[in-house]
């Protein structure tokens, strides 16, 4: 007859004096880590879509606001029939025709003495300048400014740090440096409209094959968001091609100086 220890004959666990006794803390269910699954699935679904819609309402709620109050009185029962993105149309089709008007030859003239005023007025003179350069060069089809992605030594040597090309350097900063310098940009972290404007010898630039759109998100994310490697059939789908001159420069260069080495006897 084969004996079988009860519930009161089982040794009781000893405890050392002053320790605290041993909570023993259930696990999660399989349910419920799956439901806690699928609701961090949704955030992250929803969350960036979600946020994107908020955004562009907002933003065609602002232009339909401002355009509101330079259309006519009478004309402002079309805007509140309540259709959102009226007034992006509307704006639309004004700068249209203001292109359109601006390219003739009576628009060009009108510019250029509306330009003519403004060059007399101190501040303003400064402010519109600027902002003019950078409108033309953003929007010409012809810039090549931040099209390329590159690496470059900094702080100091041996850290390497992301930043856009905007273009080639000319004018004092080209004439009075030896090497042929780039002007890049350097973005910070999270926010990349900030950053240093930086000349850099273009053979101390390495080239890299991801996209600027893929080169800000790592950026903003710090790191979190990285693009995929180059020769994944994601990398190929959206790979562009670079300047041959950047994705030449520094690996020629340094596989110059190695070849030119005397060959060991």
């Amino acid at each position: 007859m084969t004996w079988l220890p009860e519930m009161n004959d089982r040794p009781e666990e000893k405890h050392n004096a002053g320790e605290a006794p041993h909570i023993v803390v259930p696990h999660k269910s399989g349910l419920v880590r799956r439901l806690r699954n699928y609701f961090l699935t949704g955030i992250v679904v929803i969350g960036p879509i979600g946020i994107t819609v908020w955004l562009a309402l907002q933003i065609v709620g602002l232009i339909d606001n401002t355009v509101r109050t330079l259309v006519p009185a009478r004309y402002e029962g079309l805007l509140s029939s309540g259709i959102p993105g009226l007034g992006v149309v509307i704006s639309m089709v004004g700068l249209t025709l203001v292109g359109f008007v601006t390219a003739n030859f009576l628009g060009r003239a009108l510019i250029r003495y509306g330009e003519q005023l403004v060059d007399r007025m101190p501040v303003i003179r400064s402010v519109y300048g600027a902002l003019k350069q950078i409108f033309e060069t953003v929007l010409a089809q012809s810039s090549t400014s931040f099209r390329e992605v590159v690496l470059v030594e900094y702080p100091r040597k041996g850290l390497w740090a992301m930043a856009f090309v905007t273009g080639a350097t000319k004018g004092e900063v080209q004439t009075i440096t030896e090497d042929e310098v780039v002007n890049i940009f350097l973005p910070t972290t999270p926010n990349p409209t900030s950053g240093f404007l930086l000349f850099v010898p273009r053979q101390d630039l390495v080239s890299l094959q991801m996209t600027v759109e893929q080169g800000i998100k790592l950026v903003i994310s710090g790191g979190l968001v990285t693009p995929p490697e180059p020769g994944s059939a994601e990398a190929e789908a959206r790979k562009k091609p670079l300047a041959a001159s950047l994705r030449s420069g520094p690996r020629l260069r340094r596989k110059a100086k190695v070849s030119s080495q005397p060959e060991a006897k």
